[in-house]
């Protein structure tokens, strides 16, 4: 039986890497075969394109030459790590895929939805989301939130960080049928409790 994928969606400091962790740990202790992964990255060469990516001195990326590089992480993502575990019948957790770069280039970038669909149509080839878990932030996320940590390219971009906050939000709402949103200003514990009752029920288990 194949394994099933899952996806963690949301915004800049929205908690998507605490929930993943903890998911994971649940799973662990069941004794579920899990990997956790996160885009871009996810393998050697998309670690690389990452650090391309988000690295501050990398001013001069055209916005098509990021969409592109987004998509190309992904491929070597799918091909590498997310298809072979999925095939093997690992469960697979993944924060960010096509949504976040529709969100990013297609939108904020203003890129085109259309467009940015195509190419990670292309690099996706056949593998989607069995259940994509949107954590829901309900208001603007404070700066402060997400600078625990040095920012990265996009978040020195300002402008750029509350426009991808805002647009979040529209295509959250207009794809709100593909998506199960949880509402991320619970606490921690609350907000595990509801992605996991909705990952039971797609994994049935």
């Amino acid at each position: 039986m194949k394994g099933k994928f899952i996806v963690i969606e949301g915004p800049d400091g929205s908690g998507k890497s605490t929930v993943a962790r903890s998911i994971l740990e649940y799973f662990q202790e069941k004794a579920i075969p899990m990997i956790h992964t996160r885009e871009p990255g996810g393998t050697p060469v998309g670690e690389e394109i990452r650090n391309l990516l988000l690295d501050p001195e990398n001013k001069e990326i055209h916005p098509r030459t990021e969409a592109l590089l987004y998509a190309a992480s992904r491929a070597q993502h799918v091909e590498e790590k997310i298809r072979p575990h999925l095939e093997k019948g690992v469960h697979v957790l993944c924060e960010r895929f096509v949504f976040s770069s529709l969100v990013y280039q297609g939108m904020a970038r203003d890129m085109g939805i259309d467009n940015i669909q195509t190419i990670n149509d292309f690099a996706t080839s056949d593998v989607k989301p069995d259940l994509i878990l949107y954590l829901d932030p309900k208001e603007k996320i404070t700066r402060d939130r997400i600078q625990e940590r040095p920012l990265d390219r996009l978040e020195l971009e300002e402008e750029f960080t509350q426009s991808v906050q805002a647009n979040y939000r529209i295509l959250a709402q207009k794809m709100q049928e593909q998506l199960h949103f949880v509402d991320a200003t619970q606490n921690p514990e609350e907000v595990l409790k509801d992605c996991l009752e909705e990952m039971i029920k797609e994994l049935e288990v």
